[in-house]
């Protein structure tokens, strides 16, 4: 009996099985090459209250040359816009908490950035928490938050929590690396792009994502190849990749932009998933979606 990769696609790439795979595990390395640094951060969380209200609350992080930020936002709605300034590369208020109003409900924040810990990116890797409260249940809740809850009681309801898309931008060469959990149960993956030259230098770039060390595309001749797509089965899971560099290549020294796309397709789907734009956006199921936005530096 075939498996469900061939089934679904004589193209299709199986993250799990080394065999599937017949590049080299090396292929996206670049020796000598600078990686590309994230300039800023935003993630879309599905929030179902006890009352199973839904509500879709962004939380965006932003680092450049002057400073940091964070910001918060619950269904689009200004009024419930959440912004924390940066001045110097310090945040203006490292802890506190603040209440808003949007939509009738009441919304909660507290935060304690006062001993955070970053890598290269906006975003903490620890030592930090961010808690969104709304109508007195926990919607968000990021970092070690444990003090904060005791201090809240033990027994506040927590909300069903989903993390359906995330967006990266990054900035500088072209080499960016990060990390991506597919579904709610699956593990975190390594993800790792890279745009360069053959043995015949820049004049021939090539495309190669991997992940987890395994590369699951190699793209030559970027010049006329420079759209497309993969389908790649992770975490039993139909995953659409895909990537547009026209701009990269076709605007202005110093504008262009690459875009990578990464979206979880259910079951047996054979769309593609940038054809499900107009299908159901109400539908209650929503699938996981990763989009990387490279910017190129002067």
């Amino acid at each position: 009996m075939r498996d469900i990769v061939s089934c679904f696609s004589e193209n299709s790439i199986n993250i799990s099985n080394p065999s599937c795979s017949s590049y080299p595990s090396n292929a996206c390395i670049s020796p000598g090459q600078i990686p590309c640094v994230q300039t800023a951060i935003t993630s879309v969380y599905k929030v179902i209250l006890s009352n199973q209200k839904q509500l879709l609350l962004t939380l965006t992080w932003c680092k450049n040359n002057t400073g940091q930020g964070l910001s918060i936002n619950l269904d689009n709605d200004p009024s419930s816009c959440f912004n924390l300034n940066t001045n110097l590369r310090l945040f203006r208020k490292k802890k506190g908490s603040k209440t808003l109003e949007s939509n009738h409900s009441r919304v909660e924040v507290y935060w304690d950035l006062s001993a955070a810990k970053y890598k290269t990116g906006p975003e903490p890797v620890d030592g930090f928490y961010v808690l969104v409260m709304v109508d007195s249940e926990i919607a968000l809740a990021l970092g070690d938050i444990t003090g904060e809850q005791r201090k809240l009681k033990s027994n506040v309801p927590v909300a069903k929590v989903s993390l359906i898309s995330r967006q990266e931008y990054c900035s500088g060469n072209a080499l960016y690396s990060t990390k991506a959990q597919f579904s709610d149960t699956g593990i975190t993956h390594d993800i790792l792009i890279n745009y360069g030259g053959e043995n015949k230098g820049l004049n021939h770039p090539v495309l190669s994502i991997c992940i987890d060390k395994k590369t699951v595309i190699r793209v030559k001749k970027l010049q006329l190849n420079f759209r497309g797509n993969q389908t790649i089965f992770i975490d039993g899971l139909l995953v659409d990749l895909m990537w547009d560099l026209h701009d990269w290549f076709f605007s202005n020294p110093g504008s262009g932009h690459a875009v990578f796309m990464f979206r979880t397709r259910s079951g047996m789907d054979s769309r593609l998933w940038l054809e499900e734009k107009l299908v159901k956006k109400e539908q209650d199921k929503l699938e996981f979606s990763l989009l990387i936005y490279a910017c190129k530096t002067p």
